[in-house]
């Protein structure tokens, strides 16, 4: 299992920005993928961003031209860009890996989340 720490979340105002990093505790390069995922009160997890191992990256149409998802390789970890938030982003945002056990069996391990708060 993969350890997975995301840092970054907090309050801020609509309009704002916020930048969520997860680091992993391996080379991000063993992954398949690493992506963003969030979850609302009441709502159910959703996907944000994605970004596979071969650097080809998917964004949610919901936050695409606000939101980018990059990676650091030397740092293993995955980093949101947020901006232009809404209060409609507020969710907490896990971090998520995508890597396949000794069997090829497909693995996932998700970080704790990290808070995100959109409001005035």
């Amino acid at each position: 299992q993969v350890q997975l720490v995301e840092s970054g979340g907090g309050l801020v105002q609509p309009g704002g920005s916020l930048r969520l990093s997860c680091a992993a505790s391996t080379t991000i390069l063993s992954f398949v993928a690493m992506g963003w995922y969030r979850q609302a009160p009441g709502k159910e997890r959703e996907l944000v961003a994605t970004i596979r191992v071969s650097g080809t990256s998917n964004i949610a149409d919901s936050v695409k031209g606000r939101f980018t998802i990059s990676r650091d390789i030397a740092k293993n970890t995955v980093d949101l860009q947020m901006n232009s938030l809404k209060p409609e982003d507020t969710a907490v945002y896990f971090c998520r890996v995508d890597t396949r056990g000794a069997d090829g069996a497909p693995l996932v391990s998700w970080g704790k989340g990290t808070l995100v708060t959109v409001s005035s």
